[in-house]
């Protein structure tokens, strides 16, 4: 199959670490602060309202599924948009035809909080992803006081139990969950784990490049009873087709609608006629 175009971007930090890393350990610093509220997190996340149903979001029969996210920067790209209105924007994707909206929360390396996520939330009809590197139980206790719908799971820096594990917290809790990942193995690692929304990342975290070809190769691999979604690299109606006709049920899309001069546009173009999935596997 012939490869779609490939997107460099930075490999590693001004230091020469993987900048995933890096990201990781900066994260393990913030959970260590996070500890001394976790009752606290864990009774608001107990008395938030009801999540919205993210699965059933992504899973139309007829349309890819567009999932809009709100994002200032990237370790990758850089300053994409620093000065957005999350709010506003989200409204604009929602208008444009998105089913859910994704909303970076990590500070140091995409600019985000967790009050764009509340605000957002808010705001908009649709489900709600909190898009962060999540490690620990009392995140996912945090996520949900936040007012999530759903978070987000990478498989490469989860060890199997703890993958499972946190999984198991969210659903518990009324929220779905998106099982992120970037190769075979760990396709299988998140199959294996009772993942039902299986997020295949174009973007390889270890070096920040990104090929829709990974979709392509992986897709076939996802049984038809899991929701799949693909990830980054996607900017136009083509490559919206391109996924959607591997087998994707929805896709997940950041910096191509914050940079975009009409996201509601953009938005709309992207949701693109669903295929038959028979190239998935049963």
């Amino acid at each position: 199959m012939k490869s779609t175009r490939r997107l460099p971007e930075r490999q590693v930090d001004p230091d020469g670490e993987h900048i995933l890393d890096r990201i990781v350990r900066k994260k393990r610093d913030e959970i260590e602060a996070l500890r001394s509220r976790a009752g606290e997190l864990r009774k608001r996340a107990a008395e938030a309202p009801p999540p919205r149903d993210f699965a059933e979001a992504l899973a139309t029969p007829e349309r890819l599924s567009v999932i809009a996210e709100v994002k200032r920067r990237s370790p990758g790209a850089g300053a994409i948009r620093t000065d957005l209105d999350p709010v506003a924007l989200a409204r604009s994707y929602v208008s444009g035809g998105a089913a859910a909206i994704s909303v970076l929360t990590d500070e140091p390396w995409f600019a985000g909080r967790l009050q764009d996520l509340t605000e957002v939330r808010a705001a908009v009809p649709v489900p709600c992803l909190r898009k962060d590197f999540i490690l620990e139980e009392v995140q996912v206790h945090e996520a949900r006081a936040a007012g999530a719908d759903a978070i987000l799971l990478i498989v490469r820096i989860l060890d199997d139990g703890p993958l499972r594990e946190l999984r198991e917290v969210a659903e518990s809790l009324g929220m779905a969950v998106l099982v992120e990942v970037h190769d075979r193995p760990e396709l299988h690692r998140a199959l294996d784990s009772g993942a039902h929304i299986i997020g295949i990342n174009n973007r390889d975290l270890s070096t920040f490049t990104t090929d829709l070809q990974t979709t392509l190769e992986l897709a076939g691999e996802v049984p038809t009873d899991r929701i799949l979604v693909s990830e980054s690299g996607i900017r136009t109606g083509a490559d919206a087709a391109k996924v959607a006709e591997a087998g994707s049920d929805a896709i997940l899309v950041g910096e191509a609608l914050v940079r975009a001069p009409d996201p509601v546009a953009l938005a709309g173009e992207l949701a693109a006629p669903r295929p038959d999935r028979a190239g998935r596997a049963p």
